[in-house]
């Protein structure tokens, strides 16, 4: 498939730049691929499509707050600082990039707020990204609490906004556990407790995996041929628990639901020669677009998503193109909210 197969009209008063007021009162597309039907509802209705035996696999990654400004020596510039990725802990290394990024080179140390944090830049590796070295004399614990003060919830660029108090709460999942991820597995965000509780008494198994989404969801595909398209690799952990309790709904022919293309990404990186989860801890840069054989999953929840994205693409592999692109088309029609803090769809 083209990239230009893709594209649709996204109004910008459809993009949310906050959070529904009540998580589980998003506003749910359903869309049964079996027939094309859809259906309106509410997040908290999805109750009715799921029952004793089927198995919910959540990502459980947490965020933490990636984004941070720091000023250049000398000169006092101002310099967003994003942190990637922690590439070595007894160092202080990180993986970051650096905006604006013409002003830092290799040798430039960066000062930030009014902290004893400093950091020194010790390698160029993209265009934009940088590896930095944190000298911070204090514990590891004391460490992490400074970046957790003096970083800001990653929200994406797109909301156009700076980050706001709320988003430290809303822009993480209720479930959220293992710290590692600058974006949020998105579909996630309209779960609550009383959702996730009542679907536990109804006989549904909750399971967790955990893949730490990186910033390569939001970067564009810029081939027209999608097989030149190439993916940020992103790790990931699947437990022996949660592969052991999705094989067996599997078995039982029940309702295995990936929540957000993030799990469902980490399911398909790691399926075993009978076709069943098989538990891992690794890295994948699986990139899924139509067409594509399924082997885990068999329903997914996931928000509306951008023109022309991979998000979009592994949806659509997943409840068939046209199909979902005539859901988007009525989502724009029905003035559904879309993106991180938008409305969802349920695909079973």
């Amino acid at each position: 498939m083209k990239l230009s197969e893709f594209r649709f009209e996204l109004p910008a008063n459809l993009m949310a730049t906050h959070p529904a007021k009540t998580r589980d009162e998003a506003r749910m597309m359903v869309v049964h691929r079996s027939t094309g039907k859809i259906e309106h509802k509410i997040f908290k209705d999805i109750l009715e499509y799921f029952d004793d035996g089927d198995v919910m696999v959540i990502n459980d990654t947490k965020v933490f707050p990636a984004r941070m400004y720091g000023n250049k020596e000398k000169t006092g510039a101002k310099i967003e600082v994003f942190l990637l990725r922690e590439l070595n802990k007894e160092n202080h290394l990180w993986d970051v990039l650096v905006d604006p990024a013409r002003k830092i080179r290799v040798g430039n140390k960066l000062y930030f707020g009014d902290s004893d944090l400093v950091a020194e830049v010790i390698d160029n590796t993209t265009s934009r990204g940088r590896t930095i070295k944190f000298l911070f004399d204090g514990t590891d614990e004391e460490f992490y609490k400074t970046i957790h003060d003096l970083g800001e919830t990653p929200i994406p660029k797109y909301l156009k906004r700076a980050a706001e108090p709320e988003d430290r709460d809303r822009y993480q999942t209720v479930y959220a556990k293992n710290v590692g991820a600058v974006a949020a597995p998105t579909a996630g965000l309209h779960f609550t407790r009383e959702v996730l509780k009542r679907l536990e008494l109804n006989g549904v198994d909750v399971m967790p995996l955990t893949l730490h989404v990186g910033l390569g969801t939001f970067r564009p595909v810029d081939v027209e041929d999608l097989t030149k398209h190439k993916m940020d690799s992103e790790n990931f952990v699947i437990p022996e628990d949660t592969a052991a309790a999705v094989n067996k709904a599997l078995d039982n022919k029940k309702r295995v639901c990936a929540v957000g293309t993030t799990t469902m990404r980490a399911m398909e990186s790691s399926v075993s020669a009978s076709a069943r989860l098989k538990p891992t801890e690794n890295w994948t840069d699986k990139f899924i677009f139509p067409p594509h054989d399924f082997k885990i999953s068999n329903s997914l929840i996931t928000n509306f998503h951008m023109p022309e994205s991979t998000l979009l693409m592994m949806t659509c592999a997943f409840g068939g193109y046209e199909l979902i692109m005539e859901a988007y088309k009525t989502a724009v029609k029905e003035k559904y909210n879309f993106l991180s803090y938008g409305d969802v769809m349920l695909i079973v």
